[in-house]
């Protein structure tokens, strides 16, 4: 193939990056060896390898598929089992146990707020004698696979912070997700898919969703997650365009690299570089991702594991199942959001749909990694963002109720990847309104997260605007009870 005179290139107007500045500064010299010395390898330098080269210590996880379930399910009505609350149904909740913490404007201005028990049944299952609801019966039949967090509490008490808290570790936009940090620090196991997918459950209502949940914030942009979509194209902008066969566009991505590399030898700007890594990954993923999301080649007992929405591209089930091949071809970070758990009112009905989408998919994808041999290096989160209160949010019935925002508390569960198996970590009191035992935290959770996939939370950082970040900002300390 014929190669590119540089000469050819000399009009093109070099990016006049924050680095070509202060290099044309009487500091810029210095500024840009300190640069360099935060960063050592650079930004824009394509690695599968990662920032760390190698994990801190042995990875008892390679992968993580975290199934967030948005609007943030009501413990109460699922794992959180309070017996009492129905001896005190209608009664206001006592200041003592409230303590003047805030609430939302949502139910700030009640002049009572009513306890209200769950109008479902619990039982125990398993040899761990887990309490379940009778909403996720499929969940109950894998208990002795899960651990529960039953003390886990945030500091944000409305969605789109607490969201952003728990993916980011500030409740602030901008910051680098979850999935854009591993990304970084651990690279790729795979060459042609992205290394951190999304998939976000079609036609829910419920909170919205932004991109920088999955953004990679200040981190090199070749780490911000990829959202896959249901239908006939599932990356947008992936295909050719009419009249562009594989082969020519082969040509283009060889004549783009040459310019890309004039462009970085002219400007030092890594992104340069990174831009090109995606224009490759692109272009290889034109193969890489029909393939893996045609689940045609899936037998018939695996749909009716996961459920009759399974043969639904774009539903909960069928991005659980999807989720499953994604890691089997390497994907190290699968996020599946999955709208309409934000129950102010109407929870009973409401809820009851919402279980009806999520608990068989979910159970049969950790029964499913099970039999394959992946759960025991793939972690599985299941979990929303904040808990609901012990009161009613508005008018209580003895059929009807709703529930508001609660940061003091709320459940979640992880499965296999180092996790201890059929147990249950913290305690909240009898209302599930504070934490009473082993409280976690979000940095602690995310901390712990880290040091399954073989990361030191604290030895992970990038220097932005003269700060090193984290992940877990300054916080965080490892859950040791939950590691197997």
């Amino acid at each position: 193939m014929k190669m590119l005179n540089p000469a050819y290139c000399q009009n093109i107007a070099p990016n006049y990056s924050r680095r070509k500045f202060l290099t044309q500064t009487s500091l810029g010299l210095g500024a840009a060896a300190l640069s360099f010395l935060s960063n050592p390898t650079p930004a824009g330098a394509a690695t599968s390898t990662g920032v760390l080269g190698k994990p801190h210590m042995v990875p008892k996880a390679k992968r993580v598929i975290y199934l967030f379930q948005s609007g943030a399910p009501s413990q109460l009505e699922t794992f959180d089992y309070k017996p009492k609350l129905r001896q005190l149904r209608g009664q206001d909740l006592p200041e003592s146990v409230r303590r003047g913490q805030r609430l939302t404007g949502m139910t700030s201005g009640q002049a009572t707020f009513p306890l209200t028990n769950s109008i479902f049944t619990f039982a125990q299952h398993g040899q761990s004698g887990a309490w379940i609801s009778e909403l996720l019966p499929h969940t109950a039949e894998i208990v002795d696979k899960l651990c529960f967090i039953k003390s886990i509490h945030t500091e944000a008490i409305n969605h789109d912070p607490a969201s952003t808290f728990l993916q980011t570790g500030s409740q602030l936009p901008g910051r680098p997700s979850i999935g854009s940090w591993l990304s970084y620090g651990l690279g790729s196991t795979n060459d042609n898919l992205p290394n951190f997918v999304v998939l976000v459950t079609k036609n829910k209502n419920g909170q919205p969703l932004y991109a920088r949940l999955w953004g990679n914030g200040f981190l090199p942009s070749q780490h911000q997650g990829v959202q896959f979509r249901a239908g006939k194209n599932p990356v947008l902008y992936l295909n050719n365009p009419d009249g562009i066969d594989k082969e020519t566009r082969g040509h283009q991505i060889d004549y783009l690299r040459q310019l890309q590399e004039i462009q970085y030898q002219k400007t030092g700007d890594a992104e340069v570089l990174e831009r090109l890594a995606q224009y490759e990954m692109a272009f290889r993923m034109q193969t890489s991702v029909p393939e893996a999301t045609d689940v045609s080649d899936e037998p018939e007992s695996t749909f009716e594991s996961y459920g009759p929405d399974s043969r639904e591209p774009g539903t909960y089930a069928a991005n659980c199942l999807l989720a499953r091949r994604l890691i089997e071809r390497g994907v190290r970070f699968v996020q599946l959001y999955h709208r309409g758990w934000d129950h102010h009112g109407g929870l009973p009905a409401n809820i009851r749909r919402q279980c009806q989408e999520t608990d068989q998919p979910s159970a049969a994808l950790v029964a499913d990694l099970e039999q394959r041999g992946l759960l025991d290096d793939t972690l599985v989160i299941w979990g929303g963002e904040f808990g609901r209160t012990c009161y009613s949010q508005g008018r209580l019935t003895e059929t009807n109720y709703g529930r508001d925002h609660h940061p003091r508390c709320f459940s979640l569960w992880m499965a296999g990847g180092g996790i201890k198996a059929g147990y249950t970590h913290g305690q909240t009191d009898d209302f599930s309104y504070n934490v009473v035992e082993n409280p976690v935290h979000i940095h602690d959770f995310q901390a712990t997260l880290l040091h399954l996939l073989g990361i030191d939370h604290e030895q992970l950082t990038f220097k932005f605007q003269g700060r090193r970040y984290r992940l877990t900002d300054v916080h965080g300390k490892i859950i040791q009870e939950v590691l197997a």
